[in-house]
């Protein structure tokens, strides 16, 4: 059995990025049956931080199986927040993992999944709004304006949490609609 040299990947990588010039590669991050990875980009192995720090500087990316393709981007992230939750201060109390387990094979897994996904992207605008409007506050001015708890951010929490109403609603009716058609296509009238 012979062993692959660091040259086999970027050769690959190259004659497939050479047939699409002037459009933007993805960026490809192979994962080797040794567990090691091998970010195409930069042609070199890189650590596990160090494709945590890509998710940080949102740089887009995908983690392919070297052998079949299998895209691994999931369970990559997963074993991010896996080793920052092992960490020290982590973000998911046991109650919180635990109702997450719940849902998966539940009819509102899809729902759920959703329902998460638009609330952090909520939070973090209200996250992004905050930051460009404090980027010229004192550190002094910033301890008065929590002091006040100001209509401002009283407001941006009150959209976030009316937001986050309407989306449950929202989920709600859908699956109140998928219900009736189901029971109907069993002849089954509510």
């Amino acid at each position: 059995m012979t062993r692959k040299s660091n040259a086999a990947p970027q050769a690959t990588e190259a004659a497939r990025g050479a047939g699409k010039a002037g459009v933007a590669r993805e960026r490809v991050i192979k994962k080797y049956p040794n567990r090691r990875l091998y970010d195409t980009q930069s042609s070199a192995y890189i650590t596990l931080a160090e494709v945590r720090q890509l998710v940080m500087n949102r740089e887009h990316f995908v983690v392919r199986d070297a052998k079949s393709g299998e895209d691994l981007t999931r369970s990559i992230l997963l074993q991010i927040i896996l080793e920052e939750e092992a960490g020290g201060a982590p973000m998911f109390t046991e109650a919180m993992l635990a109702n997450i387990i719940r849902f998966y094979g539940h009819a509102m897994q899809g729902f759920m999944g959703t329902y998460l996904e638009k609330n952090i992207q909520a939070f973090m605008d209200i996250q992004a709004k905050l930051a460009e409007q404090s980027s010229s506050v004192s550190p002094e001015m910033w301890t008065q304006f929590m002091r006040m708890q100001s209509p401002l951010m009283q407001g941006m929490m009150g959209a976030y949490l009316e937001q986050s109403k309407t989306m449950f609603l929202q989920m709600q009716e859908q699956m109140t609609r998928q219900t009736e058609q189901m029971l109907g296509a069993f002849g089954i009238k509510r």
